[in-house]
């Protein structure tokens, strides 16, 4: 049954976001994991304060035009991500690529949940203090990778991520994150502070905000360029299906800068959280889960009230987490609503049914089962990582800027924009954003590399 004919379960038919429960769920797709622990990492890296100049230039070049394209056409069409395209008045071709917007999150959320139940068995241990009884903070993170006890808390993350889920958009999704952002600021607010008033924490400081210019290269513009992207939750169908639940009154255009400058806000602070910790306690501002579950866990136990603030860190860390996963299932949820005509609750429990067990090879591929931990190089969980990441959340925004510039008659009106800034935008879309994101996949798969 089509959208036409008044299909009750289809996306965007019947609930809807108010603007700031938009807004809000927005930037909570968007306030991920990555930026706590992979955009310090990359900032100290390629030139501090002058990297995060690049990124910012790279959020206005190409996130935002992307991002205000991915809601129109959202909008637009009030369909699933898959058929966001083609409902929006684009040739049928488009139905096939925008199926690729489905299957992504799909395949992200199978192995982003089990990070997700890390940081909730963390929180548990840190504020239980159980976490600090012995110090080998990098045995404990092993032991507990190689067990079993992962499979228990991924069920747990994706059990609150369904339940949210289930109870719609305005009375699940946009109360979930009204609730959670709000939070999430307060205790970004708290851990900076604390952060920055650790003793030796101004070297931190001054190694993120001080710029360095003669690391700036070309490789750390893709780097920066990729960056922008991804932690927009670009390409992977997030904000085409948020834009069929958002009113024909709301402002595009505003909504894109709240959420970038929210993006923005949050990567800033996580660096005044990483840098002036890692800094006072002598630790390296190394890239992913080590960071997080080894090398922070031995700085909390070190200082005053370490096992509250170790706590709320996890905590924080959950929040981030939590805002993403819901984000994630109510892509492949939207599309069993609409392409199956299921009810939302049944869609949510055939789904997050069926991620757990794509999952498993995933949560498995720490030790569990020596097979999973090394196919071709890399384990079953980097490999989900690596298509996903590298090459399907590029193409989809490859598919949405082909789409919007060159092929959407309805580009103007869908955008909301005055004359004067839709060339602008158009431009961006046609004749910048396309090369851009086609070099970002090309240096994500390998293809190039200029280090």
């Amino acid at each position: 049954m089509s959208l036409q004919q008044g299909n009750p379960t289809a996306p965007g038919k019947n609930d809807r976001f108010s603007s700031m429960g938009f807004i809000l769920a927005a930037i909570g797709s968007s306030v991920g994991l990555g930026n706590m622990w992979k955009f310090p990492y990359i900032t100290g890296e390629h030139g501090g304060a002058a990297f995060f100049l690049l990124f910012i230039t790279c959020l206005i070049i190409i996130g935002l035009p992307v991002l205000l394209a991915e809601l129109a056409i959202g909008r637009a069409g009030r369909g699933s991500a898959a058929t966001s395209y083609v409902k929006a008045g684009g040739p049928k071709a488009f139905g096939p690529l925008g199926l690729l917007q489905v299957i992504a999150p799909f395949i992200i959320l199978s192995f982003y949940v089990i990070i997700a139940g890390w940081t909730l068995h963390y929180a548990f241990l840190s504020f239980s203090g159980q976490l600090f009884v012995d110090s080998n903070f990098g045995g404990q993170f092993t032991a507990f990778t190689g067990g079993y006890m992962p499979m228990v808390w991924q069920v747990v993350a994706i059990a609150l991520t369904g339940f949210v889920v289930a109870r719609g958009i305005s009375g699940g999704i946009e109360k979930f994150n009204k609730i959670l952002i709000p939070g999430l600021i307060m205790l970004l607010i708290v851990l900076m502070i604390r952060a920055v008033t650790l003793p030796g924490a101004g070297a931190g400081v001054s190694f993120f905000l001080n710029p360095d210019f003669s690391k700036l290269s070309t490789e750390a513009a893709l780097v920066a360029l990729g960056h922008a992207f991804f932690s927009l939750s670009l390409g992977m169908g997030i904000l085409l299906t948020y834009g069929a639940y958002v009113d024909k009154r709301q402002s595009l255009g505003t909504a894109t800068l709240a959420i970038g400058a929210g993006d923005l806000i949050y990567a800033f602070i996580a660096g005044l959280i990483i840098f002036p910790t890692t800094a006072s306690f002598g630790i390296e501002p190394d890239a992913g889960p080590s960071l997080v579950f080894i090398a922070l866990p031995a700085a909390f136990s070190a200082m005053p009230f370490g096992t509250f603030f170790g706590g709320l860190f996890f905590v924080l860390l959950s929040f981030a987490a939590l805002t993403s996963t819901v984000s994630l299932l109510e892509v492949p949820v939207s599309y069993a609503m609409e392409r199956w005509g299921w009810g939302r609750t049944k869609s949510v429990i055939v789904i997050t049914v069926s991620i757990l067990l794509v999952g498993l090879p995933s949560v498995l591929s720490f030790g569990t089962v020596p097979l999973l931990d090394d196919i071709g190089g890399k384990s079953f969980f980097d490999w989900m990582d690596f298509i996903t990441s590298n090459i399907l959340l590029p193409i989809g925004g490859l598919i949405t800027t082909i789409f919007a510039g060159y092929y959407w008659k309805g580009a103007a009106e869908g955008a909301g924009l005055k004359s004067g800034w839709f060339r602008v935008w158009l431009f961006m879309l046609r004749y910048v954003a396309p090369i851009l994101v086609f070099l970002v996949l090309l240096h994500t798969t390998g293809v190039i590399n200029f280090e």
